[in-house]
C-alpha cells in the first residue's frame, strides 16, 4: 500500500489527464438516445445519451448547440462525436459533444421537416394568405445571382412574351452562409425602397445543400411579409424548398416563372379583341331587347286609349277632393267647438268679470294687497274697480282677531 496521500483534486486532475492520453476517448463517435435534453441559461446543452443498459451524460459548448440545423429532442436516436473527459468538480466522466447527426435520417431533411412543421403551426403556409398575381405586370423584380443561367432564362421569356415589361434584378448569392441575408435584403429593398408588380426569388437546381438557403427561417418569414406577391423559382421541378410553400405562387423553374408573371402581349390582344366583340354583342341585344319592350307598351289598351285613363284618373282626382274639403269641414267644426269652450273658461276666470259683480282689488304702490299686515296707517292705496280706480288714505286698521 502507497504511503502518498492525495488531495480529491489531485486524483481528479490524474484521472483527467489518463482520459485525454488515452487515443480512443480523445476521439470518438457513441450511438444512443437522448433523455433530459436541457438548454442553459449560457446557450450551452446538456443531456444523456442512453441504450438499454447503460447512459453516459454529455454537454454541447454554445460555440457549437449555435451550428445545429436541427433541434434535439428526447428520445431521438443519434451519433454524437466528441472526446470523453472527467468533470474535475464533481468527479464525474462526460461526453464533451462536437458533433451531432440523427442516426438513419440527414440532418439537413430532419432540420428541414421540424421547420416546416413549426412554421405551419404557425400558418405561413396557409392559402388565406396568398396574394394574386397582377393580370398586367409592369415591372418584375428578380432577386437571385447575375451570374446565373436564371436571369438570363427569365429575361428571354419575359421579352419574348411582352417586351414592354421591365426587369429588375437585386443580385445577391444564392448558396453559402451569406445567401440567406442578402436573400433578404433583396426581398426588403423592392418592398421598401423599389416597388414592382411582383418578385420572382429563386436559383438554379442543386443538392439539399447547395438549397438551403431557400430553407432558412428568415427567408421564409421575409417571403410571407412581403407586400409584393412572390413567385418561388428554386431549383428544378422535382425541388422543394420552405420558400415554395410561404411564396404566393410556386414556379417549376425560372422560365415558368416568367410565364406565370408576364402575361403573353399577343394573348393579351386577342384576349381584348374577344372581349370587345361579345361587349358589341351584348350591347346589341340589350338594344333589340329594349326596343321589343318599347313596341309591346306603344300596343298596350291603355295607352292606344289615353283619353280613357285620363278621364277614369280624373274622376279619382274630383273624388279625393271631396273627400278632402268634407274631411276639412269636419276638422274646423271639431277645432272651433274646442276653442269656444276655451273661450268660455277664460271668461269664467278673468278678474274683470269678477270686478263687474261688485269686488273690487286694492293696490299699495302698484302691487296687490292680500292681508291688513301690508298696511299701515297713511299709507296711499288704490281701488280698482270695474269701472276705474279711487285713490284713498288709510286712516286706521281693523285687525280682525283669529
Amino acid at each position: 500500500m502507497s504511503d502518498k496521500i492525495y488531495t480529491v483534486s489531485q486524483l481528479n486532475k490524474y484521472i483527467k489527464q489518463r482520459f485525454e492520453d488515452d487515443i480512443i476517448l480523445n476521439s470518438v463517435m457513441i450511438r444512443g438516445e437522448i433523455s433530459n435534453f436541457k438548454v442553459h441559461t449560457s446557450g450551452h446543452c446538456y443531456f444523456t445519451l442512453k441504450d438499454t443498459s447503460a447512459s453516459i451524460k454529455c454537454v454541447a459548448f454554445r460555440s457549437f448547440a449555435m451550428r445545429l440545423r436541427f433541434a434535439p429532442q428526447n428520445g431521438m436516436k443519434v451519433i454524437a462525436k466528441g472526446y470523453v473527459s472527467i468533470y474535475e468538480r464533481d468527479g464525474a466522466y462526460q461526453l464533451y459533444v462536437q458533433g451531432l447527426v440523427p442516426e438513419g435520417i440527414g440532418e439537413l431533411s430532419l432540420a428541414l421537416e421540424q421547420l416546416k412543421e413549426k412554421l405551419s403551426k404557425e400558418g405561413l403556409f396557409d392559402s388565406k394568405y396568398k396574394k394574386p398575381l397582377p393580370f398586367y405586370p409592369k415591372k418584375i423584380g428578380v432577386v437571385t445571382s447575375r451570374t446565373g443561367a436564371v436571369i438570363r432564362d427569365i429575361c428571354h421569356v419575359a421579352k419574348r412574351r411582352n417586351s414592354l415589361v421591365k426587369i429588375v434584378l437585386y443580385s445577391v448569392l444564392v448558396q453559402g452562409e451569406e445567401a440567406s441575408t442578402q436573400i433578404c435584403e433583396g426581398i426588403n429593398f423592392f418592398n421598401k425602397k423599389y416597388p414592382v408588380d411582383v418578385l420572382i426569388v429563386g436559383r438554379g437546381g442543386g443538392s439539399m445543400e447547395d438549397l438551403w438557403a431557400f430553407n432558412e427561417e428568415k427567408v421564409v418569414r421575409a417571403i410571407f411579409n412581403s407586400k409584393i406577391p412572390v413567385i418561388s423559382a428554386v431549383g428544378h421541378e422535382t425541388d422543394y424548398s420552405l420558400s415554395d410553400f410561404v411564396s404566393d405562387m410556386r414556379a417549376a423553374t425560372p422560365s415558368q416563372a416568367a410565364e406565370l408573371a408576364v402575361p403573353e402581349r399577343d394573348g393579351l390582344i386577342n384576349y381584348i379583341d374577344t372581349l370587345q366583340k361579345e361587349l358589341n354583342y351584348k350591347y346589341y341585344k340589350q338594344i333589340e331587347s329594349k326596343k321589343s319592350q318599347l313596341q309591346m307598351l306603344l300596343q298596350n289598351s291603355l295607352l292606344m286609349h289615353k283619353d280613357k285613363l285620363l278621364v277614369s284618373k280624373q274622376q279619382q282626382m274630383d273624388l279625393l277632393i271631396e273627400r278632402l274639403y268634407k274631411s276639412a269641414q269636419i276638422s274646423f267644426k271639431d277645432k272651433f267647438h274646442q276653442a269656444t269652450l276655451l273661450n268660455e273658461k277664460l271668461q269664467t276666470l278673468n278678474p274683470i268679470n269678477i270686478l263687474k259683480r261688485g269686488y273690487s282689488l286694492t293696490k299699495k304702490q302698484n302691487k296687490f294687497i292680500k292681508s291688513v299686515k301690508d298696511v299701515q296707517q297713511n299709507d296711499f292705496l288704490q281701488i280698482v274697480l270695474a269701472d276705474g280706480t279711487i285713490k284713498v288714505k288709510v286712516i286706521d286698521i281693523d285687525k280682525q282677531d283669529k
